[in-house]
């Protein structure tokens, strides 16, 4: 029996699965229950047969000429090749199959087959890769503009100043990308003569993504790209990179791949940690097997085969999975030029120097990923090279070497990481290390310096259903010479099938004494969350706590937060938020006791799409608006969710949709007025980041009658009289009692219909074509035509 073993594949950790049930000895058990074969005719004499070709058990729907002559079977090598059999060689015309190395050749006479065994790797590769978690969808987006504002207002403790801020955004969209400016207004109140009242400028900019070739334009205000070991920085100018985010269906890093043959057809089940993660019916054949759910660390995969007879094999092999490394063959990047912003969030238009950084990353095999950044200024030269390593089942090192040169001095970089998780076990280590020359361009103003010297660990255990134990240690050497050493434990365990607890403990090493945090969660439904603590700070004061809180459905309702904090100053907070299909509304108010900060909120959304303006909740990415053609009081679901009905024109607006992913939509068709026909009830769709679609339900009113037909001396007419609409040609069977159902009518209609027995009638009738339900007609007397006998 053939013994299991590995390999590595593209994009994916390959594992190669011998299966003894498929293997040909197998194989042979099947032929083995087939009648005894007729030899192929010898001595000359040649013999056309019509046969239907089987192969490795599995009927090819095919019948093929099949020459019988000395003692071999002959068959066309073309029909072979239709038949998904690759030969070695590739060779044209008559081709003797029972006489190629590893292939074996039955004819079956009572069934009119011809059996052929042949290796499985002559077959056609299955593949099975698609994960189905996400299907893609191109997005689309309308043309619009949005308002985003945040208005709050804030009346402080103590008589200090009140203030107004109103955070503000505009968004232009359409097919041309998105622009966006945000800012915010700062309005104070009263006597404050050192506080001026203005408008902050935060970041404007286009964007555009390009699906097909997962590219981002900006044009603008941006924060440049960075790996784990660079440092990011603000920059108005020009950015070009790669954007996975624009494509939810592909996965990044690689994935578990599964390849195996079958001999004959075959079942085949992947469990990985124990749970079912696909299924599959095998065909004869080589096969691979990546549709795999998207898991990240170590873990067991298990795969079970079983034959048409129900025997089955087991096979168990450990992996691991690195979230970190990029998939071979695919590649990131970053490319940003223009001038660093200096002073953001004090001043409107404050631009340092010219700079440009660059950062790529390449996924060379399933186990190394390599990486590359630079930047550059008129004083700052920087290049590193870094990269992440699968170690075998034993996790992810990264290693990384970057040197600076400029503003009189010159440094280097190095970083060493190490990350390992698994169901039961989180373990991460980095060290870096930095000459005291070394600078980036987040340094270059002098008012940003970087540590010498940065170590930390964490880590985790779980143990199911007694809870998990964290905990961590950071030491940080700063550049002049100071040192802060950090160390921390936690633990937090489930509490019967609901509630939980959780306990953490953090020294700073170079200090005295320890802070510590009790603390436990009881949820109530949809009655709120009770969260009762303690706490202690470094100074050993101790103080209670408890908070009662519920959160917002996001489809609209009330929330609200009331907390008690006990110690010296008796802190005690309460708000409430009431969130409406247009506007959300919160209040409160926090401090000690007679000594309280009041504060209101007000925040919300403005479209302008379809020629109309829109008030919702604030949209934060994607939206859409749904238009039923004005049909008003239309019930839209989003991914199955109640989101409300449709207002008098016929709109509502979703504001919660994730960019790029395909969402669907529904009407309720049930709830439209029986005159009321809706050709498409459900839509899956995708739309660009920051940007709204409208998205039509075509619906249109359908003018319908129930008729009830009798003929001459008032009997309903017979079951299965077929009936016909003369102006549209519609057809219908009479049913029960002489009724029959037409859509689609107009004022005045006219009817003809046949009888089972070939007798013709014809009746007249007139309809309200604005009646808003199904009309009744009758009892409608089918008259002979002018002309005919009774």
């Amino acid at each position: 029996m053939p013994r299991p073993c590995q390999r590595r594949s593209r994009h994916h950790r390959s594992l190669l699965i011998g299966l003894a049930l498929l293997s040909p000895v197998h194989a042979a058990d099947y032929l083995a229950g087939l009648p005894p074969p007729q030899p192929a005719p010898s001595g000359g004499s040649n013999v056309l047969y019509y046969l239907e070709l089987v192969i490795n058990g599995r009927d090819s729907g095919q019948v093929v000429p099949v020459n019988a002559a000395d003692g071999h079977y002959l068959l066309d090598a073309a029909a072979l090749r239709e038949a998904g059999v690759r030969l070695p060689g590739n060779p044209a015309g008559q081709v003797a199959v029972d006489a190629l190395p590893e292939v074996r050749a039955d004819y079956d006479s009572a069934s009119q087959q011809l059996h052929l065994q042949v290796p499985p790797d002559w077959l056609p590769e299955q593949r099975f890769d698609d994960p189905g978690l996400v299907a893609r969808a191109p997005a689309r987006s309308s043309l619009g503009a949005l308002f985003n504002y945040d208005l709050y207002y804030s009346d402080p403790a103590d008589g200090a100043t009140p203030w107004l801020s109103a955070l503000l955004e505009q968004r232009l969209f359409d097919g041309f990308g998105v622009i966006s400016n945000t800012g915010v207004y700062t309005r104070y109140f009263g006597d404050a003569d050192n506080l001026d009242s203005r408008y902050l400028r935060y970041d404007t900019y286009w964007l555009y993504n390009d699906e097909r070739n997962m590219h981002s334009y900006q044009l603008g205000d941006y924060v440049n790209g960075a790996l784990n070991w660079t440092t990011p920085v603000r920059m108005g100018g020009f950015r070009f990179a790669r954007n996975f985010g624009v494509r939810p269906d592909l996965v990044t890093y690689p994935l578990l791949r599964f390849d195996g043959q079958a001999a004959v057809p075959s079942t085949v089940d992947l469990f990985i940690n124990g749970y079912k993660a696909s299924s599959a019916d095998l065909q004869p054949g080589p096969f691979a097997i990546s549709n795999v759910p998207y898991i990240n660390g170590a873990g067991e995969a298990t795969v079970v085969t079983t034959d048409a007879q129900g025997r089955q094999v087991v096979t168990s092999l450990p992996f691991y999975v690195s979230n970190t490394l990029l998939a071979r063959g695919l590649s990131d990047f970053d490319l940003s030029v223009g001038r660093l912003r200096d002073d953001y969030g004090l001043r409107n238009f404050s631009y340092a120097d010219n700079a440009a950084s660059g950062i790529y990353r390449y996924g060379v095999s399933d186990r190394l990923t390599l990486s590359t950044h630079a930047e550059a200024a008129s004083d700052l030269r920087l290049l590193g090279i870094g990269g992440d390593i699968a170690v075998a089942t034993f996790g992810t090192l990264s290693l990384a070497a970057s040197g600076s040169d400029g503003q009189g001095d010159s440094g280097q970089q190095y970083l060493l990481g190490y990350s390992y998780y698994s169901r039961r076990l989180g373990l991460s280590l980095q060290h870096i290390e930095r000459s005291a020359g070394y600078g980036d361009l987040g340094t270059l103003d002098g008012e940003y310096q970087l540590s010498r010297r940065t170590d930390q660990a964490t880590a985790s255990l779980t143990f199911d259903e007694q809870g998990t134990i964290g905990t961590g240690y950071f030491d940080i050497r700063a550049r002049d010479g100071s040192r802060t050493r950090l160390a921390n434990l936690s633990y937090s365990r489930p509490i019967g099938s609901r509630s939980s607890f959780y306990l953490a403990l953090n020294k700073d090493l170079d200090g005295d004494g320890y802070s510590a945090l009790m603390q436990l969660v009881i949820p109530f439904d949809i009655n709120g969350l009770l969260n009762i603590g303690v706490t202690r700070d470094s100074d050993r004061r101790y103080s209670e706590r408890v908070i009662w809180s519920r959160s917002t459905p996001s489809q609209g309702g009330l929330g609200w937060n009331l907390g008690y904090g006990g110690g010296a100053s008796r802190y005690q907070q309460a708000d409430l938020t009431w969130r409406m299909q247009n506007v959300q509304l919160q209040g409160g108010l926090y401090g000690e006791t007679g000594n309280y900060t009041r504060w209101a909120d007000l925040s919300g959304s403005l479209v302008w799409m379809d020629n109309a303006v829109f008030a919702s909740n604030r949209i934060n990415d994607a939206f859409v608006l749904v238009s039923t053609k004005g049909y008003p009081q239309v019930p839209i679901r989003y991914e199955n969710q109640l989101m409300g009905s449709t207002d008098d024109n016929g709109h509502l607006l979703v504001p919660w949709v994730a960019a790029y992913y395909p969402a669907k939509f529904q009407i309720e068709p049930l709830d439209l007025p029986a005159n009321v026909s809706a050709p498409e009830v459900e839509q899956r769709v995708a739309v660009r980041q920051g940007s709204g679609l409208l998205l039509d339900f075509p619906i249109r009113a359908v003018v319908a009658a129930s008729i009830s037909l009798v003929d001459e001396r008032g009997e309903p007419l017979p079951l299965g009289s077929q009936a016909e609409e003369t102006g549209s040609g519609q057809r219908a069977s009479v049913g029960w009692d002489g009724q029959v159902y037409f859509e689609g009518l107009q004022s005045d209609n006219q009817l003809r219909v046949v009888r089972p027995d070939g007798r013709a009638c014809q009746a007249r009738f007139r309809l309200d074509t604005r009646k808003p339900t199904v009309s009744q007609v009758g009892p409608l007397t089918c008259s002979a035509p002018i002309g005919d006998t009774p």
